[in-house]
C-alpha cells in the first residue's frame, strides 16, 4: 500500500511538472505544447514552434526544477528537525538560518549589484546564524535541546535586528523595494545557470538527510534508548542539524524566503503516512516539491502581475496549519 501511494505521489510530480510546462503567458494548447517539444527533443519530424520550445526550457523548466528543489528540501528539513525536537512547532528556521540568509541577502542587495554576491552572502550568514546558535548551546546537545532552541531565537533576533538596520539605511527608491520583494520569496530571477550549481548539492543533502530515517526514529525514542542502541546521540543530532541547516540556507540564497512549507506539510504527511521517518521523509519531499509547484503556477497566473510566493504559502499554510493541529496527536502516533 505504502508502494502504491509513493508510486501516485511520483506520478502526481511528473504529471503536475508536465501541466506547469505548459502554463504561461504564452498561451498554447497544453498537448499541443508538449507534443512539440518532444518533437524538438527527438528530432522528429513536425512542425516545430521554436519560440514556444524555448520558452518551455530556457524560461519554464527551470522554475520548475527549482520550485519541487525547494519545496522537497523545505519539507525534508522541516520533517527531520520536527523529529529530532520532536515538537509539532518546529520549522527549518528555527535555529535563526532563514533570518541569518535574509540579512545575508538584503546586505548583499545593499552593497553590490551581483546576484551571486546577493547568494553567497545570503549563504554564508544563514550557516553564521547557526553556528552562533550552536556555540551558545555548546555542550548541550546530549542533554537539553531546548538551549539550542534558544540559542537559535538569539540568532534569529540578532539577524532581524540586523536586517532592520539595512532596511533603514537603504536607499527607499530602488534598494529597499527590492529587498523588500526578495524577502517576500520569488523564484523569478532563477536561471539555469544557478541552477546547474545548487542543484546536485541540494539532492545530495536531501539524500543524506534521507538516509536517517531509522536514526531518527531511534532518537525519539529517547537519549538512553538510543544509547543502548548504540546510537552515538550527540554525533547523530549535530549531523541532522547540518543537513537540514545546509537545505534550509540554501533554498532562501534560490528563492528567498518562502516560509510554512517546512511547517505545514510535515504535518500533511505525518497524517498521511504515520509517524515512521523512513516513509515519512521520503513522503514529505515529494508532497513539498508538488505543492510548492502547484503555488508557484497560482503566484505567476493568478494575477496580471506576479504574487511573492511567501505571500501565498503564509495564508495556504495557516489554515492548514490550524486544521493539522486538531489532528496533531494523530499524526504523531507510532
Amino acid at each position: 500500500m505504502k508502494l502504491g501511494a509513493f508510486g501516485l505521489l511520483f506520478g502526481g510530480l511528473v504529471l503536475t511538472a508536465l501541466v506547469s510546462l505548459t502554463l504561461g503567458r504564452y498561451d498554447f494548447a497544453p498537448l499541443s505544447s508538449l507534443t512539440q517539444l518532444w518533437w524538438s527533443l527527438t528530432s522528429q519530424d513536425g512542425e516545430v514552434n521554436q519560440l514556444l520550445v524555448n520558452i518551455m526550457l530556457d524560461v519554464r523548466l527551470p522554475r520548475i526544477l527549482a520550485a519541487v528543489l525547494i519545496g522537497a528540501s523545505l519539507a525534508v528539513a522541516g520533517t527531520a528537525f520536527q523529529a529530532l525536537f520532536m515538537n509539532p512547532l518546529v520549522s527549518p528556521g528555527v535555529l535563526g538560518v532563514l533570518s541569518g540568509s535574509a540579512f545575508g541577502a538584503s546586505l548583499g542587495i545593499l552593497l553590490f549589484d551581483s546576484v551571486w554576491m546577493m547568494q553567497l552572502l545570503s549563504f554564508g550568514f544563514g550557516l553564521l546564524a547557526v553556528f552562533i546558535a550552536l556555540m551558545l548551546a555548546k555542550g548541550e546537545l546530549r542533554n537539553n535541546l531546548t538551549i539550542l532552541v534558544l540559542g537559535g531565537m538569539i540568532a534569529g533576533a540578532l539577524f532581524t535586528a540586523l536586517l532592520s538596520v539595512v532596511k533603514y539605511v537603504a536607499d527607499p527608491y530602488n534598494k529597499l523595494p527590492a529587498i523588500v520583494y526578495w524577502l517576500m520569496g520569488s523564484l523569478a530571477n532563477v536561471e539555469g545557470g544557478l541552477l546547474l550549481w545548487v542543484a546536485p548539492f541540494m539532492l545530495a543533502g536531501m539524500g543524506l538527510l534521507l538516509a536517517q530515517g531509522h536514526t531518527l526514529n531511534v532518537l525519539s525514542l529517547g537519549d538512553d534508548e538510543a544509547r543502548t542502541l548504540g546510537v552515538s546521540v550527540e554525533r547523530k543530532r549535530l549531523l541532522v542539524i547540518v543537513l537540514a541547516t545546509f537545505l534550509g540556507a540554501i533554498t532562501v540564497t534560490l528563492g528567498g524566503m518562502i516560509g510554512w512549507v517546512g511547517l505545514v506539510i510535515p504535518h500533511l504527511t505525518r497524517l498521511l503516512f504515520g509517524a515512521d521517518n523512513r516513509l515519512l521523509l521520503p513522503a514529505s519531499a515529494l508532497i513539498g516539491a508538488i505543492y510548492l509547484l502547484v503555488v508557484d503556477n497560482v503566484a505567476r497566473l493568478a494575477l496580471s502581475v506576479e504574487i511573492p510566493l511567501g505571500i501565498l504559502t503564509a495564508l495556504i499554510g495557516l489554515p492548514v496549519f490550524a486544521w493539522a493541529l486538531k489532528n496533531v496527536r494523530k499524526g504523531w502516533q507510532p
